[in-house]
């Protein structure tokens, strides 16, 4: 039997403290993935710095970009407040929580995604693979047909995030049925459960006599950040920050995970343990995400999978870069969607649609080219 010592791969969970985990990953180590990872992060912060200014400059009433970067350097204590009130209003109480939850629902989807794809060994997995996305709709459609969203503001995420929670508890005892649990066992279960959520969701909304709020569910389901505030942020932001040092933590097993089962447990991995651990992390950052934005296809499948293309299969730099990625994706989907038809919206869903599927199926043929010249 193979053991973890001098391999240069991870050891179990139980075999060594925290400490020496640490110590020894590549983050602290110094290693070619730490100059991969860098690099790449670079790259995408400074392209996010330059997203996040135009997206606080534009919009029905647009601000110099010199103006808006004087306000968001003011608004961390690093300008010294030139701009007008009225512009630092819109900044910092318009634009700027849509920005930032734009920010942590894309990494959220992005990483969800990168972790679904090497759990399960196939690029063509997305977060809501397993359920999670199709039960936050559905609570959030009974929270819109039950009038639950007009009597609490917060009605509508707190029920697409139990829905999500309730689905995802679903599946898991759909795949245990009989004492046994499998990967393939979960994407089935994972499969029929959307379904049938799925079926739900359309009898609720055909049913619906209230216009209004059958209006509210559809626009709901196909994905916005319009009602962004702050209170929005400060709920998302633990779920999804805690989701997210889960994933990277565990990225190093993940990379044994998508060698196998069998190999990863001789080297130390705690397998069952740490395919949980991921599973769930990946489901509460996503399920957190449709709670506060709606369901959003196309982040989570295209961004990993294109980054996977350019950076490599290693999780240690893939999962990180699919956070970033996936931020960056959504708030540009998310400015383009406040200006293509402004002074009115579109839904955001419908823009990472719209850009996903060409650019997904430009990856395929790209793809399939170069594994034909090889």
């Amino acid at each position: 039997m193979p053991s973890g010592k001098g391999v240069g791969l991870p050891v179990g969970i139980s075999r060594a403290p925290l400490w020496r985990r640490i110590a020894r990953s590549p983050f602290v180590s110094g290693s070619p993935v730490v100059l991969r990872l860098a690099r790449g992060t670079a790259l995408l912060a400074g392209a996010g710095v330059l997203l996040v200014v135009t997206a606080a400059a534009l919009g029905s009433y647009a601000i110099p970009l010199p103006d808006t970067a004087a306000i968001l350097l003011d608004l961390v204590g690093l300008g010294a407040g030139a701009a007008g009130a009225t512009e630092r209003a819109i900044v910092a109480t318009i634009r700027l929580p849509r920005i930032v939850l734009a920010l942590l629902v894309g990494a959220a989807l992005g990483t969800a995604g990168a972790v679904m794809q090497g759990l399960f060994r196939n690029p063509m997995a997305d977060p809501g693979i397993i359920g999670v996305s199709t039960g936050g709709a559905l609570g959030a459609v009974i929270a819109n047909a039950g009038g639950a969203q007009a009597a609490w503001p917060l009605a509508l995420p707190a029920m697409a995030f139990a829905g999500a929670a309730g689905a995802l508890a679903l599946v898991f005892a759909v795949a245990s049925v009989g004492g046994r649990f499998s990967m393939a066992a979960l994407l089935l279960a994972g499969v029929a459960v959307s379904l049938f959520l799925a079926a739900i969701i359309s009898a609720i909304v055909l049913f619906t006599e209230d216009l209004g709020a059958q209006r509210e569910m559809i626009f709901w389901l196909a994905g916005g950040l319009d009602a962004s505030r702050w209170t929005h942020v400060r709920l998302a932001a633990p779920f999804i920050l805690a989701g997210l040092a889960a994933s990277v933590l565990l990225a190093r097993d993940l990379n044994l995970l998508t060698l196998s089962e069998e190999e990863a447990r001789a080297l130390g991995v705690r397998v069952a343990v740490t395919r949980t651990v991921l599973l769930l992390a990946a489901s509460l950052v996503t399920g957190t995400a449709v709670a506060f934005s709606g369901t959003i296809a196309f982040v989570g499948l295209i961004v990993p999978h294109a980054l996977r293309l350019q950076a490599g299969a290693d999780h240690r730099v893939l999962v990180p870069l699919s956070a970033l990625g996936g931020a960056l994706f959504l708030l540009a989907a998310d400015t383009l969607a406040r200006l293509v038809i402004a002074p009115a919206e579109m839904r955001v869903g419908i823009i990472t649609s719209l850009v996903g599927a060409p650019f997904f199926i430009l990856l395929l043929a790209r793809h399939k080219a170069r594994a034909g010249a090889l």
